[in-house]
C-alpha cells in the first residue's frame, strides 16, 4: 500500500514545485440553487429523517429545490402535505427522488439505492463503519459519488455535532428505558430508578465517559439514583465531574473492580465509543452471571460490537432478552424511538449547512473551502479519501487535500 502523505509531505511537495504553483481562485456564487432529494427509509427500525417540514421551508423559500420521496416523514409523524406546503416536490417513486444532485437520508443507502443515484452526484448519509462492506464502498466508487458520512463531520471547533446532537438523545432517553424494564410489568426488579424517604436509591453503573454518559448521568442524577461512572481515560472522568456539577463516583475500568461494582448494580450502561468503530467489550460473561436477577443492561454501543460479552443485536420491535437472569437491552439506534424529536437535532444541523453550500457554488466548493466538512468525505469521485476506512478494509485511498491542490478554483479561506 502507498505511503500516507501528510500536510507536511504536501506542503514540501508544493515548495518543491512538485506540485502546480498557480494562485487558486477562490469562488462564492452567492445564491446557488441546490436540488436535495429526501428518499424514504427503507432500513428497519430506522424513524428518522434529515429534514423537518420547517426546514424544507427554510430551503425552498430561499430558492433550493427539495423532492421528498412519499411517506418518508410518516415514522417521525410528518405528512407529505406538510412537506408539500413547505415547498418540497412530493415523488412517488425511489427512481424520481434519487434524481437529485444531493441525497441527504439518515442511514446508508442500499447497494440496490446507490444504483439509482446519478453518476458524479452527492451523497450524505450515515456510513455505520461497523456494519460497512468492501462492496459497499466499490458501489460508491463505481458511482464516483462525493460520500459525505455525517458521523466524521467536525464543527469548527472540532467536535461531531452530528454524534453529539445522537449521543445527547441517547443518553436521556435511555433512563426512561431503564425505568421501564425496570418495573416489574416487564419482569424487572420492580424498583424505580432513585430513591424515596427511607429506601435506598437505585445503583447506576455506566461504562464510559462521553456524551451518552453524561446525559445518561445528569438524569439519573436527576431521578435521585446513585451514579458510578468508569472509564479508563482520565479527562473524560474529569470533564463528565465538570459538566454534571455534581460529586459522583467515578472509577478507573480494571476487572475486579469492574466485578465488584457489578455485583450491586441495578441498572448498567455501556457507553463506550471509539474512533476506529471497534466494539471495546469490557465485561465478561462471568461478570454477568454474578449480577443480581433481573438488574438491567442496555448497550448503547451495540452499533460498535458493544460493551458486554453476553450483548446481541435486538431490535425496537423486540428490544430485549434474558440471559444469565439479566435484562438486555441492545437496539443499536436509540435516537430512532423519539424519531420527531432526532429528526428536529437533524434538521439544525444539514440546515445551515446546505444553506451555506450555496453560497460556495454547491457541495464541492464548500468541500474545499472548510476542512471541517472536508473530514467528512469518505470517497470522492471514485476514490476513498478517508485514511481509517482504507486501512480497515486494506483499500487503497488518496489525501483529499492533494485532490484540492489539483482542483485550483478553490482554495481555503
Amino acid at each position: 500500500m502507498a505511503k500516507t502523505l501528510t500536510s507536511t509531505d504536501i506542503q514540501a511537495l508544493a515548495e518543491s514545485a512538485l506540485l502546480t504553483q498557480e494562485q487558486p481562485l477562490k469562488l462564492k456564487q452567492k445564491n446557488n440553487s441546490l436540488f436535495i432529494g429526501l428518499p424514504r427509509e427503507t432500513q428497519i427500525q430506522e424513524n428518522r429523517i434529515s429534514l423537518t417540514p420547517e426546514a424544507v421551508s427554510v430551503l425552498t423559500s430561499n430558492g433550493h429545490k427539495v423532492w421528498l420521496e412519499a411517506g418518508a416523514g410518516l415514522p417521525s409523524k410528518y405528512s407529505d402535505s406538510e412537506y408539500s406546503e413547505a415547498g418540497a416536490k412530493i415523488v412517488y417513486s425511489q427512481e424520481e427522488v434519487y434524481k437529485a444532485d444531493i441525497i441527504l437520508k439518515v442511514s446508508p443507502p442500499t447497494l440496490k439505492e446507490i444504483e439509482l443515484i446519478q453518476e458524479g452526484k452527492t451523497l450524505i448519509s450515515a456510513l455505520q463503519l461497523a456494519q460497512c462492506s468492501v462492496e459497499y464502498l466499490h458501489a460508491i466508487n463505481k458511482k464516483k459519488l462525493t460520500a459525505i458520512a455525517f458521523e466524521f463531520i467536525e464543527d469548527k471547533v472540532g467536535s461531531k455535532p452530528v454524534v453529539r446532537a445522537m449521543s445527547e438523545i441517547a443518553g436521556s432517553t435511555v433512563m426512561l428505558i431503564a425505568a421501564e424494564y425496570l418495573s416489574s410489568t416487564n419482569g424487572g426488579k420492580g424498583v424505580i430508578i432513585g430513591g424515596i424517604t427511607g429506601v435506598p436509591p437505585t445503583k447506576v453503573v455506566i461504562i464510559g465517559a462521553g456524551t451518552v454518559a453524561e446525559y445518561a448521568a445528569r438524569n439519573a442524577i436527576g431521578m435521585g439514583a446513585e451514579v458510578i461512572v468508569l472509564d479508563n481515560r482520565l479527562y473524560k472522568l474529569r470533564r463528565i465531574k465538570q459538566n454534571l456539577n455534581h460529586q459522583i463516583h467515578t472509577c478507573t475500568i480494571n476487572a475486579a473492580l469492574l466485578k465488584n461494582i457489578l455485583k450491586d448494580a441495578d441498572l448498567v450502561i455501556g457507553a463506550l465509543r471509539s474512533e476506529d468503530a471497534l466494539g471495546q467489550c469490557v465485561v465478561t460473561e462471568e461478570m454477568i452471571q454474578n449480577m443480581q436477577p433481573n438488574s438491567v443492561i442496555i448497550d448503547v454501543s451495540i452499533d460498535q460490537g458493544g460493551c458486554f460479552e453476553t450483548s446481541e443485536l435486538t431490535t425496537l420491535s423486540k428490544p430485549t432478552f434474558k440471559k444469565h437472569d439479566i435484562i438486555h437491552y441492545c437496539v443499536p439506534n436509540i435516537p430512532s424511538k423519539v424519531a420527531r424529536t432526532a429528526s428536529n437535532a437533524f434538521s439544525n444541523i444539514f440546515t445551515p449547512t446546505i444553506m451555506a453550500m450555496s453560497n460556495y457554488g454547491g457541495v464541492e466548493g464548500m468541500v474545499f473551502a472548510k476542512e471541517w466538512l472536508m473530514k467528512g468525505v469518505y470517497s470522492y469521485k471514485g476514490c476513498i479519501t478517508h485514511v481509517g476506512i482504507a486501512r480497515k478494509f486494506d483499500l487503497t485511498h488518496k489525501e483529499l487535500k492533494l485532490l484540492m491542490f489539483a482542483n485550483l478554483k478553490y482554495r481555503k479561506d
